[in-house]
């Protein structure tokens, strides 16, 4: 693999979405002061992070400056995983997907579709996989490899060969993806959605083989189950998807750390999944996606101490104080 300078592989990133039209009309306050381009206060606490997006960042700069430098790794072979986290109808989706064919509006996903293709079409033949894969609590089963590494029975496997052909995948695993009304959102994402992009490599002059994978997940909104309205099947499934959350919590946090022997891979489903994209010389962004209104107060400050917990550890791994 290709030589990248050495730092901590792990970075925490806060996106904030605009007020929205119902949140306008309601009358919310605007909450966040931005200071800088690391801090976000709400409420006179001041949030600090890797890098903070206030609400005018077009999907351009968020793709530049988070998401570009993980593809790259991805060519040389290293594997990577974005993650979006956050309540309902935060930003995670169109952070990770947005308009898949407006050039101004496509998020994530799509770009790093066409960055790739821009790099393999220049200099090797690829083989390039999309997985396509919604965790949800029964339609999922996930087993080992006789090299222990994790698969996912059942998933959805593409090979494409350009652009577009990523997007009819994205499509059709937002078809499959269970979606459910609640308070919160008419069309709320009930399950996490994965897709693992793996890249396999071959030089055509040298025959250079390099393998690579890298996970985008939308993560289920993260916020109280009181809000929503959930009862039922709806309510059961909040509570598994908040257990998942911080199941994944504690996985970044003990990554973070470095001293645990233990990393509790298996305490979730979709840990156990992005187990060989998470820690080493793997290459990690968590998207902390907040709403911007007074309405949403509660869960905006849930969010952002989500990411700020894994941050602490982060910095205090930089500074050294973690061996």
């Amino acid at each position: 693999m290709a030589d990248v300078p050495a730092e901590c592989n792990i970075k925490v990133l806060c996106r904030f979405r605009p007020l929205n039209q119902s949140e306008i009309l309601r009358g919310d306050q605007y909450l966040p002061i931005f200071q800088g381009d690391d801090t976000v206060i709400i409420g006179g606490k001041p949030y600090i992070f890797d890098r903070v997006f206030p609400t005018n960042t077009t999907q351009e700069q968020v793709y530049n400056t988070c998401a570009k430098q993980i593809v790259k790794d991805v060519l040389c072979g290293y594997n990577g995983t974005i993650f979006a986290y956050g309540q309902t109808s935060s930003g995670k989706t169109h952070t990770m997907e947005g308009k898949l064919h407006d050039p101004h509006q496509m998020g994530i996903i799509p770009r790093i579709a066409e960055d790739i293709f821009n790099h393999i079409f220049m200099s090797y033949l690829v083989f390039f996989l999309m997985l396509n894969c919604v965790v949800t609590k029964t339609n999922l089963s996930v087993h080992e490899d006789k090299n222990r590494v994790p698969y996912v029975k059942g998933c959805t496997e593409r090979f494409v060969s350009s652009p577009d052909e990523v997007m009819d995948v994205i499509d059709e695993g937002k078809a499959n993806r269970h979606v459910a009304v609640t308070n919160m959102n008419e069309h709320s994402s009930r399950s996490h959605s994965i897709f693992l992009i793996n890249i396999k490599q071959e030089h055509v002059e040298t025959g250079q083989k390099l393998c690579g994978k890298l996970y985008l997940v939308d993560l289920a909104g993260s916020e109280k189950v009181s809000k929503t309205g959930a009862a039922g099947a709806v309510l059961d499934e909040a509570k598994n998807i908040n257990k998942s959350l911080s199941a994944l919590g504690n996985v970044i946090s003990a990554l973070a750390e470095g001293t645990k022997s233990h990393v509790p891979y298996r305490d979730s489903k979709m840990t156990r999944i992005l187990q060989d994209s998470l820690g080493g010389n793997c290459r990690t962004t968590m998207f902390i996606c907040c709403s911007p209104s007074s309405y949403n107060d509660t869960e905006t400050k849930s969010t952002l101490m989500f990411g700020q917990r894994l941050e602490a550890e982060l910095s205090r791994w930089r500074n050294g104080e973690l061996h």
